[in-house]
């Protein structure tokens, strides 16, 4: 599977962005989804998951409040809502795709990769 992110942008503190990621190359229900963000010198970290039906998802605790992750199979997307922005939130935000079911929290999890979109947060 191909992975295309994208709704990445310059936003005020306070504001919200909506993600998108895109999927293309084998049925999109068939992998659990999740989004990653990595900021310059930091590692790679774990932001939110999806199981292949929508009906699990998990947060990172920092964002549990802030953010949603959702998908649409039909249309072969998944998108990551994220609300009260903080400058703290800046960073390339990745999604990923794994053919493993069950709770994946671990970027090494994930074989499939986009190829992130910006996310800057102003103060």
């Amino acid at each position: 599977v191909q992975l295309q992110a994208s709704g990445g942008g310059l936003v005020q503190a306070g504001g919200s962005l909506r993600l998108s990621c895109a999927a293309s190359g084998r049925p999109f229900g068939l992998y659990t989804v999740g989004w990653f963000r990595q900021a310059p010198g930091n590692e790679r970290e774990f932001v939110a998951t999806i199981g292949w039906s929508g009906s699990f998802t998990d947060y990172a605790e920092s964002m549990k409040d802030r953010f949603t992750i959702s998908r649409d199979n039909a249309k072969n997307t998944a998108y990551l809502q994220m609300n009260s922005l903080k400058p703290e939130d800046t960073a390339v935000y990745y999604c990923a795709a794994t053919k493993s079911t069950g709770w994946h929290v671990k970027w090494h999890e994930y074989e499939y990769w986009g190829q992130g979109t910006q996310v800057t947060v102003s103060s």
